[in-house]
């Protein structure tokens, strides 16, 4: 069983920044996607950025040159440094992460979610 926590989240200025981090922990051999998505109220979840195991990051078009994924495979973890914030922005963050256990099998597991406002 694998546990996912994201954690980072809160209330932050326009024009400001907020990093958000999420970790696994639990029965984990290794990560090959990581991927932070968002969503606002009234809204489907979205996409927001995701990176691999072999190097390769994707964002979407609303937050590219203002956000960056980066990931630590000795912690299992995954960060979204988000800057130049803007009040569209504001939706709660959630970290999905898909690798393989131990024993071989493959998984995929959400967090809870982060909420970020972003607000004068």
């Amino acid at each position: 069983q694998v546990q996912v926590v994201e954690s980072g989240g809160g209330l932050v200025q326009p024009g400001g920044s907020l990093k958000l981090s999420c970790a696994g922990s639990g029965d984990i051999y290794s990560i090959y996607s990581m991927h932070w998505y968002r969503q606002a109220p009234g809204t489907q979840r979205e996409s927001v950025a995701f990176c691999t195991s072999d190097g390769w990051t994707n964002y979407t078009d609303s937050v590219k040159g203002r956000f960056t994924i980066y990931r630590d495979d000795a912690k299992n973890a995954v960060y979204l440094q988000m800057d130049s914030l803007k009040p569209e922005d504001t939706a709660v963050y959630y970290c999905n992460l898909e690798g393989t256990t131990t024993w071989g099998f493959s998984f995929g597991s959400w967090g809870q979610g982060t909420q970020v406002i972003v607000s004068s």
